[in-house]
């Protein structure tokens, strides 16, 4: 399924984000109207399509490598296990 509009601006705002300074849950709000709850859960299932990749392959893959980083603490905390 190709990228829509709103997969390629949640993809230009991850690809900006790091070049702005300011509160980004509220950036996702005013700029997405999405809550950055409804952000990250799109962004993480947009991060594994092959579109994604095919759009902007190191956006992803610096997005895919963080998440990876990232797994081992989020589960150890999910179970308590520290």
């Amino acid at each position: 399924m190709p990228l829509t509009d709103r997969d390629r601006a949640i993809l230009a705002f991850e690809a900006e984000w790091g070049r702005h300074v300011g509160a980004k849950e509220e950036a996702i709000r005013e700029q997405l109207d999405l809550s950055p709850a409804r952000y990250y859960q799109l962004l993480g299932r947009l991060i594994d399509t092959q579109d994604a990749q095919a759009h902007d392959p190191m956006l992803v893959h610096r997005l895919r490598r963080r998440r990876d980083e990232r797994a081992p603490a989020r589960a150890g905390g999910a179970t308590g296990i520290r």
